[in-house]
């Protein structure tokens, strides 16, 4: 496997609401063991547009990411999602500091290079032709699994899925938007990947709220919450 796998404190997680492979960064070191044959690909996943989402090494701290997804509202009217967090004040006393962040903040924290002109759909037709062109093995029409491609297209599609994914599992199936993600970047088409990336917090704050996309979260608390108490063993 080439991508980094979580410390104990986080398998040691609740399992309702966190999953260990979920949102975690890959490694594109060329030089890295075992690398060899994907070389090209990592290079080409390291120039794209989600670099940073994909690579980004924010480590992430359990309490603070389960308070944030605990307290996270969406304001429809202002289209931005708040939440809160702990800090220490200066009697060392814990204070709950008020986040918030909208579609424009995802897009400048993760350096996605998108706007809200792009789309969120892709035509099916154009995903369904050009995954047949990288080497899909599977029907057409069935569940589009990262196992039925070649080695490097399946490392692009494992890089994706996991780093990327709102899901909390099922890392083999892409669905409709990581097929979207991978369509655009391959054919160097504009999409929107900030905006579905911030639906999908939208949808997680109006249903279960599990802990979604907890690398992400820490990254867009760090830059609000300079001096969020970081405890190596959280």
């Amino acid at each position: 496997m080439y991508v980094q796998t979580l410390t104990l404190i986080f398998l040691q997680a609740r399992a309702s609401d966190w999953h260990p492979a979920h949102n975690i960064y890959c490694i594109l070191d060329e030089n890295y063991e075992n690398m060899e044959p994907f070389k090209d690909m990592a290079t080409f996943l390291k120039d794209s547009r989600i670099a940073k989402a994909l690579t980004d090494r924010t480590k992430r701290y359990t309490s603070h990411v389960r308070m944030f997804w605990k307290s996270a509202r969406y304001d429809e009217k202002e289209k931005m999602i708040y939440s809160a967090v702990q800090k220490k004040d200066e009697n060392d006393k814990d204070i709950d500091v008020e986040v918030k962040f909208n579609v424009g903040d995802v897009r400048r924290v993760l350096d996605l290079r998108d706007s809200d002109d792009d789309p969120i759909i892709v035509p099916e037709r154009l995903c369904k032709g050009l995954w047949l062109r990288m080497g899909f093995t599977g029907h057409v029409n069935d569940k589009y699994l990262k196992s039925k491609f070649c080695r490097p297209y399946k490392f692009l599609v494992h890089c994706v899925v996991q780093a990327l994914s709102h899901r909390k599992g099922a890392y083999n199936e892409t669905s409709d938007y990581i097929m979207n993600i991978i369509t655009c970047l391959v054919l160097n088409r504009p999409y929107n990947i900030s905006q579905v990336l911030f639906d999908h917090m939208i949808d997680n704050i109006k249903g279960e709220k599990y802990i979604m996309c907890p690398r992400f979260i820490q990254m867009l608390l760090n830059d609000q919450v300079l001096d969020l108490l970081k405890d190596p063993a959280d």
